[in-house]
């Protein structure tokens, strides 16, 4: 039988601002982490696999873990943007470790969040979605990618703020600071801002996402409305999931605690701090999976 203390594992959260990579084992836990660039399946595959693999050899390096090692390694990599299991499949082949699985990052976070808990998740980063565990039986909702979703999100801000500045400008609303203060760093030149969005990356609209947070709480209207629109939205998801005031709900992501003011206070009786990070739910599934395979390695 498999030694499972001897058993390395590997757990990777990816997005579209970062990437975070953790090495361990079973028993000695994570030993070595790291962080690279974006990976993001959906919006740049390749990339995502690159930044992947320098994230776990940076870590694994720093742990003392070997190539040969890392060959053999049991791996679970959450990603943004991993939509299919053709996705999936294409990224492991591309890691080329031992025993890998492939998720979307929905399902790492939702493990790192409540582990064997049932609850509420609102995630809300450079993308965004929703999802509730009830009795290890999970529900998304949301997570279609910056292009046709992540309302709420950093991304989704930093475009709907963009688009008010080109609206603004045709004197279709009037400028307000958070406006004028955006469109200045495009030189005032709707041109260059409409350049700007057709090769911007959702990290690139999220860029813009602390600006409108901060506006919103000096009252701009225009940030104003867009944190309000985005709280509908929050809102709105969690009653199509069932929830119910005073339910247990955890909300992670860079942006999340901004919308805490504009959610009503029933939506935040039940608020809890999440048990660990998605990165942690990625180790905690490759244990359970190496767990799993080592008792039946005859």
């Amino acid at each position: 039988m498999t030694d499972f203390s001897q058993i390395v594992l590997i757990s990777v959260d990816g997005g579209g601002t970062r990437c975070r990579a953790a090495v361990g084992t079973a028993f000695g836990g994570v030993l070595a982490r790291a962080e690279g660039g974006p990976a993001n399946a959906m919006a740049n595959l390749d990339g995502a696999v690159a930044n992947i693999k320098a994230a776990v050899k940076e870590a694994a390096d720093s742990a003392g873990i070997s190539d040969a090692v890392l060959s053999r390694a049991t791996a679970h990599i959450g990603l943004a943007g991993v939509l299919s299991d053709a996705d999936g499949e294409r990224i492991k082949t591309a890691l080329c470790y031992g025993a890998t699985t492939v998720t979307d990052d929905r399902v790492t976070a939702v493990a790192g969040a409540f582990a064997e808990r049932d609850g509420f998740l609102v995630s809300l980063g450079t993308g965004s979605f929703l999802a509730v565990q009830n009795n290890k039986d999970i529900k998304f909702l949301g997570g279609w990618g910056f292009h046709i979703g992540d309302q709420a999100s950093g991304a989704w801000l930093g475009r709907k703020a963009m688009e008010r500045v080109l609206e603004c400008h045709d004197g279709i609303v009037p400028h307000s600071d958070l406006t004028l203060d955006l469109f200045e760093k495009f030189q005032n030149d709707p041109v260059a801002v409409s350049n700007f969005s057709f090769s911007a990356t959702p990290r690139d609209f999220g860029a813009f996402a602390q600006t409108v947070i901060a506006t919103a709480k000096a009252n701009d209207p225009h940030a104003t409305d867009l944190m309000a629109r985005g709280a509908h939205y929050i809102k709105a998801s969690l009653d199509a999931l069932g929830f119910q005031g005073g339910n247990p709900i955890c909300f992670i992501g860079g942006v999340a605690a901004s919308y805490c003011n504009a959610l009503a206070d029933g939506t935040l009786s039940g608020l809890r701090s999440p048990a660990g990070t998605a990165l942690d739910g990625g180790f905690m599934l490759a244990r359970d999976a190496a767990l799993l395979a080592a008792r039946y390695d005859p």
